[in-house]
């Protein structure tokens, strides 16, 4: 018995050795390291073109919800809704505990413009975020592609962001103090709030927080999104945009792609956050050079070694929300 479990410890060494050289081969890339945790989501998560189908949706926000953690158990959530220009939309309201008033982040959600949309998975994402910087979050739903294509995303997310500020003193919040918060396709609706609100009248906002956005649906138009098409953790760019975009002249209007707005005076302060080996990373960067080009305070941080989302990179996912919290606190003036 004592060989045999010599010669089983021997062995599961053995398979540990060889994982561990697996992963680390699995880090180097024809443009860097990436994180190791980067690396083994990459090489573990399903891959491939999307499929845009009931049950290839809830496979995809089953997979997401595992990186959202957990919710914090001192905020309150409240499950509502709002009246969107064609019918009811779902809102999910963070309360940090206290007595406020306090300010007020319009958060949307990222997912392609197809998934995403069950808001209770970014539970633990918007309940620390809440916590955190002592801020109401108000997570804003919309109407998905390819059932529902552009514009009806961005229609709802600004007759969410419109009710957010109308309402916020329901739920203990201030709409004097409001930031607008997005990632990926989140970050393209985060970005459009932002120029919306300037263009038509308000809601006044503080500050915006654009993590890795997609802000181009030119699929040719950077580098990175040649480089990392395929096999760096977000496949199938161009068919996301396909189904949010069917019309390919809509590809060209702000509202799709707000690095071509006319202009960009005016717009809020902003913190843009980009990955390394993002197919999103050179937009989003560009997108900064172009806010302060105009004058607009920004902030751009790149995660050395981290895929789209910051998935598998803890350090920089840790580091990213400090970053978040610590400049929406500034904007709202919190000490």
């Amino acid at each position: 018995m004592r060989r045999i479990a010599k010669l089983l410890g021997a062995l599961v060494v053995v398979l540990l050795a060889l994982g561990a050289a697996q992963a680390f081969r699995w880090t180097r890339t024809p443009h860097g390291r990436m994180d190791l945790g980067a690396a083994l989501v990459v090489h573990t998560m399903p891959g491939g073109r999307p499929q845009f189908t009931p049950e290839a949706r809830r496979t995809a926000n089953g997979w997401v919800q595992r990186f959202m953690g957990e919710a914090e158990p001192s905020v309150t959530i409240a499950p509502l809704a709002f009246p969107g220009p064609a019918g009811e939309q779902p809102l999910r309201v963070y309360t940090p505990p206290g007595e406020g008033p306090f300010p007020v982040v319009a958060w949307i959600h990222g997912g392609g413009f197809w998934m995403g949309e069950e808001l209770a998975l970014w539970d633990g994402t918007c309940s620390r975020l809440a916590q955190r910087v002592g801020a109401v979050v108000a997570s804003i739903g919309y109407r998905l592609a390819p059932e529902d294509p552009f514009p009806a995303a961005v229609e709802d997310s600004f007759a969410g962001l419109r009710f957010v500020a109308a309402h916020a003193s329901e739920w203990r919040g201030d709409a004097g103090r409001l930031a607008v918060m997005g990632g990926s396709a989140g970050g393209n609706l985060a970005a459009v709030m932002a120029q919306r609100a300037r263009d038509e009248g308000g809601p006044a906002l503080a500050y915006q927080v654009l993590i890795v956005p997609a802000v181009t649906a030119d699929d040719g138009a950077t580098e990175s999104r040649r480089l990392f098409a395929a096999g760096y953790g977000l496949d199938g760019v161009s068919d996301m945009v396909a189904a949010y975009l069917p019309n390919p002249s809509d590809r060209m209007r702000a509202w799709a792609s707000p690095l071509r707005a006319e202009r960009f005076e005016g717009l809020p302060p902003a913190l843009i956050l980009t990955a390394e080996f993002d197919p999103l990373r050179d937009e989003g960067e560009l997108y900064a050079e172009r806010l302060r080009a105009a004058g607009v305070e920004v902030t751009l941080q790149r995660m050395a070694g981290a895929i789209h989302g910051f998935l598998g990179s803890r350090d920089d996912s840790a580091a990213s929300e400090a970053l978040a919290v610590q400049k929406l606190r500034q904007a709202f003036a919190l000490h």
